[in-house]
This record gives C-alpha cells, sequence and structure tokens, in this order.
C-alpha cells in the first residue's frame, strides 16, 4: 500500500522503478505468436518522469455544467505540436482543511468527458475528473464530439495508427492523459494525494489496465468489461472489427494489457457480463489472473454495454469507500473448488450475505450469444462458504455472491 502523501522524486523514483521492471513482464509476453512482433519497454515509451508532474492548466470558456468546471490540461506533444486535454472536474463541499478522497474517470470509444460522471462521484463525497482522449471537447454525438484546436490523435484504439511513430499513436496519449490526469487531481489543495482511485469504461477500461502497470500512485483500478488478451476471435481486437494481419500483430504487440498487468500490484476490481461482445469471458480471466495486486470480479449474468451501465455499478462506490474512506470492503472469494458433483466457494465478507446464485450457461459457440440461467446456491454463514450442483451438462458456471446492500461478488468461471 502506497503512502498516504508522496514527495515528487518519491514518486518519480518508485514509478520509474516499476516502468522499468515492468520490460521484463512485456518480454515475458512473447509466448503469443500474435503478440511477439513490437512489445515495447514502457520505462522508454513513457517519460515517468514528466507524467508524474501535474500539467499546466488552461481555462476552457464557453463550458459550463452545473456544479463542475470545465478546464484544459496540457497533454504530450503529438506530431511535434502541443497537445490539450479537455476535462471535466468537481469537488464536493468539505469541512475547512478537510482533504477529499478522488477519482479519475475514463470514457469509452466513441465518448468524451462526461459533467454527470463526475457529479455522480461528487454526490459520494469525492473529487472527481473526466477527461477526453480523443482530442475533442464535450457536446456532439456519440462517435462525434467536436475536436479543438490543441487536440492529440483522433477516434479511440488506433489500429489504424500501427506504423506511426509510438509517440504518435492513440494508446500512448491516451495512458499519458490518464497518468497527467491523476497527477493534475493529486496536486489540487482539496485533494488527498495518498488517496486516489481509477476507473475506466470499454477503451478506457483498456486504458486504465495499461496505466496500472505504468503508475503505482491509484490507491485502487476498476476497469470495467475493458481488459487484455485481446487475440481472443471474440474480442474487441480478435473479431471482424479489429486490425488484419501484421497491423493486427503489431498493435497486440505494443499495447495489448498483458504486457503491462503483471505489473500491476493495486487492488483491481472488474466489472463485466457474461455475454459482453466486445470482452468475453475467455479475455477477462487471463487478465485478471496476470495482475498482482487483489483481485475483485463482479459479473453479472448479462450486463449491457455502454456508458452509463458501465459507469453505474454501486461495487465501484463500494470499492473506493472501503479502500479510500475506510468503509466496510466489498465480500473477498478466497477459495472455490468441486467435491463430486458440488461446487463450492469459500469468502470473507463485512457485510452478511444475503443471497448467493449459481450462473451457468449448458450453450457453447461464442459467448455473446449464450444463454445464461442461474439457480439458488446454499450459503453456509458460519463457515462462509457456499456450494451448489451444476446441472452435468453445463459447460460453464460460477458463483455470485450478493451481500445484503445487493452488492455482487463473483467467483472465476469454470468451464467444461
Amino acid at each position: 500500500m502506497p503512502p498516504r502523501a508522496w514527495t515528487c522524486r518519491s514518486l518519480v523514483a518508485g514509478a520509474v522503478a516499476i516502468c522499468c521492471a515492468a520490460a521484463g513482464a512485456v518480454r515475458g509476453a512473447e509466448d503469443n505468436p500474435m503478440t511477439r512482433k513490437a512489445a515495447p519497454r514502457a520505462a522508454e515509451t513513457w517519460d515517468i518522469a514528466v507524467l508524474a508532474r501535474p500539467p499546466r492548466v488552461y481555462p476552457a470558456p464557453g463550458f459550463t455544467a452545473e456544479g463542475v468546471r470545465a478546464l484544459f490540461y496540457e497533454g504530450l506533444p503529438w506530431k511535434g505540436k502541443p497537445t490539450r486535454v479537455f476535462a471535466w472536474y468537481g469537488a464536493p463541499e468539505r469541512k475547512a482543511g478537510e482533504k477529499l478522497p478522488a477519482m479519475v474517470l475514463m470514457h469509452g470509444g466513441g465518448g468524451t468527458a462526461f459533467d454527470d460522471w463526475v457529479r455522480l462521484w461528487n454526490r459520494r463525497g469525492y473529487a472527481a475528473l473526466s477527461m477526453d482522449t480523443c482530442g475533442c471537447t464535450a457536446g456532439g454525438e456519440h462517435g462525434k464530439r467536436p475536436r479543438h484546436e490543441f487536440g492529440g490523435p483522433p477516434g479511440w484504439g488506433g489500429f489504424d495508427q500501427v506504423e506511426e511513430p509510438l509517440q504518435d499513436q492513440w494508446m500512448y496519449h491516451a495512458v499519458a492523459d490518464g497518468i497527467l490526469a491523476t497527477s493534475l487531481v493529486a496536486s489540487f489543495e482539496e485533494v488527498d494525494a495518498g488517496r486516489i482511485g481509477v476507473t475506466g469504461i470499454s477503451w478506457g477500461a483498456i486504458v486504465v489496465c495499461v496505466a496500472a502497470g505504468v503508475d503505482p500512485r491509484p490507491r485502487f483500478v476498476a476497469p470495467v468489461y475493458g481488459c487484455g488478451f485481446l487475440d481472443h476471435g471474440e474480442s474487441l481486437a480478435g473479431g471482424p472489427d479489429g486490425p488484419e494481419g501484421e497491423a493486427r500483430a503489431k498493435w497486440l504487440g505494443l499495447w495489448d494489457p498483458r504486457h503491462y498487468l503483471p505489473r500491476a500490484k493495486m487492488p483491481m476490481l472488474w466489472v463485466s457480463g457474461t455475454n459482453d461482445f466486445a470482452f468475453p469471458l475467455p479475455s477477462l480471466q487471463p487478465s485478471y489472473r496476470a495482475a498482482k495486486g487483489e483481485r475483485t470480479l463482479s459479473i453479472r449474468a448479462p450486463m449491457a454495454h455502454g456508458q452509463g451501465e458501465g459507469a453505474a455499478p454501486e461495487e465501484i462506490r463500494a470499492m473506493a469507500d472501503g479502500l479510500l474512506k475506510g468503509a466496510p470492503p466489498l465480500a473477498r472469494v478466497t477459495g472455490r473448488g468441486a467435491d463430486g458433483r458440488t461446487a463450492w466457494a469459500t469468502f470473507r465478507a463485512a457485510r452478511p450475505i444475503a443471497k448467493a446464485q449459481l450462473e451457468y450457461t449448458r450453450d457453447t459457440g461464442p459467448w455473446q450469444n449464450r444463454k445464461w440461467l442461474s439457480t439458488p446456491a446454499t450459503i453456509d454463514a458460519a463457515a462462509g462458504k457456499v456450494s451448489a450442483q451444476p446441472p452435468d451438462d453445463v459447460t460453464a458456471y460460477y458463483f455470485n455472491l450478493i451481500d445484503e446492500a445487493g452488492l455482487v461478488v463473483s467467483t472465476e468461471h469454470v468451464t467444461r
């Protein structure tokens, strides 16, 4: 656990040390033929000493929203030209001298900085910043946001940019924008720099997975939907809408979170659904296993994919409250297995587990098309154990533990 306050020197030194070590993780990922091409050394890709310093802030005239303020902050140069990043920032009222916990919020593909997302976290008692990662400002429609004159790489993902220099590709800038946002929020007088969490949705989750292996400062990271191991045929990068051939191999070798997650040591909360069209469970599972910090899963059967749905889960708030406010933590799965036909899982819970369900599917084929069913599981509260008998013909199953506040914690899925 990082100290509550970082000096600039210790922050930079720690970040650089972790990123230098990430090079070993990158080399270790070369066992997959789709990721052998050009996996980068993280310490050479991002200058952590620069990213750990608070960026310069500029006004954003003409942008107003209730309870929050618009701003631009300085990004990294793109094609030799300076860039700025549009963001919304807000903080709840506080007592004199009080330091607030904070959240950094990264949108998904087609999105932008969202003021309502900031207000959501303000209502929860957090300072929050939501930034745009596509060189755009607020407004417009999904995927058609207005660009500004200091915008960095357009679009999201950067599949079409893999032949350009690393420092001109979207993933390089998106990761840097997120790390700079943490540095900026940590510099605000009202924020406790040692109590900052990060969450990202879809493409934003891919970015925060990479950043988690580069920047050690966040107390926790919550990827929603997005993950690594995107060479899976049903995934966002591996499917029909992803890059092909050498471009696919090069993108995966450069930017797949599998290269960076082994260096992520903070707690991570993985939120997703059983039928996600872009991030199937076979990509999600090796991703959360790759990260080295404490992991918690919250998998719904199913969960719609979108900005609103990705921002809403109360499990993210509960994770933040537990780590940043000292509130009761989410339940923790401590083990799982099977005795003959009976599957079981053990847990620790600060709040009583009110219900447990065995979630299962009998289907094969594409994960997004599988039908999932539920059956009640037996709870042994004294032993901290749930159990159930999956039907003989299941192809995959897992347990959901639901506490008295309705918060969902999941076990890993098991395939047959």
